[in-house]
């Protein structure tokens, strides 16, 4: 059973620009501010408790996915090491990192690339949490998890900041949700477009002025 999340509902409007911090080389190729940092952030922590319920009993092997998982990645990892720290069961977590590439401007293409990653043979017999920033289609992670289990870790789990909603969809549904959010190409907390907008701290939507001026 996949943890509950925020679902944000097709008609969220989202909040002004000017009334957060917004790097000035952005304001004009933005539309909204979808998801402020701060109710990333608590939604992060609460993922970090839901995970140590589920998982917390035997080594943790966390797997980021580059690049646009770093910044959940990391901070879903120091909630998870503060519960380490000030709970009575603590276990240890060690970390790897692989990266994929599937999309091209603003759309997934289907062609899952692996471009990095260690010897993944490392995973067997391990518990696994996979992070990621967003699911689109799934079709990566499906493609991903079919990868893994060929290593025969003893479990893997997904944990993911976004779920689009998406008519493409093949119907994968991670673990773990932050929020499910509307078909809508939303950039910042290092998800890029083209590699720009990763600087942001916010979850935003780009606008079409913005696609057009950092398009490939």
């Amino acid at each position: 059973m996949a943890s509950p999340c925020v679902v944000l509902a097709d008609d969220e409007q989202g909040y002004d620009l000017d009334l957060f911090c917004i790097p000035k080389h952005y304001a004009a190729d933005l539309e909204k501010v979808y998801i402020p940092h701060g109710l990333i952030m608590d939604r992060t922590e609460r993922l970090a408790r839901d995970i140590m319920r589920d998982m917390g009993g035997h080594h943790i092997v966390a797997l980021c996915v580059l690049k646009g998982g770093y910044k959940f990645f990391a901070d879903l990892l120091d909630y998870i090491k503060a519960l380490n720290r000030n709970s009575d069961r603590s276990i240890p977590m060690t970390v790897d990192f692989i990266r994929l590439k599937s999309y091209c401007n603003d759309q997934s293409t289907g062609d899952i690339k692996v471009i990095g990653g260690d010897d993944l043979s490392t995973l067997t017999g391990k518990n696994v949490l996979i992070v990621e920033d967003i699911i689109d289609t799934g079709k990566t992670m499906k493609t991903l998890l079919a990868m893994l289990q060929k290593f025969n870790p003893k479990m893997v789990k997904v944990a993911s900041l976004l779920v689009k909603r998406t008519p493409r969809s093949v119907g994968y549904r991670p673990d773990f949700v932050g929020f499910e959010v509307p078909d809508k190409f939303v950039v910042g907390y290092a998800l890029d477009y083209n590699e720009y907008f990763r600087d942001l701290n916010h979850i935003c939507v780009i606008s079409e002025d913005g696609k057009q001026k950092y398009k490939a």
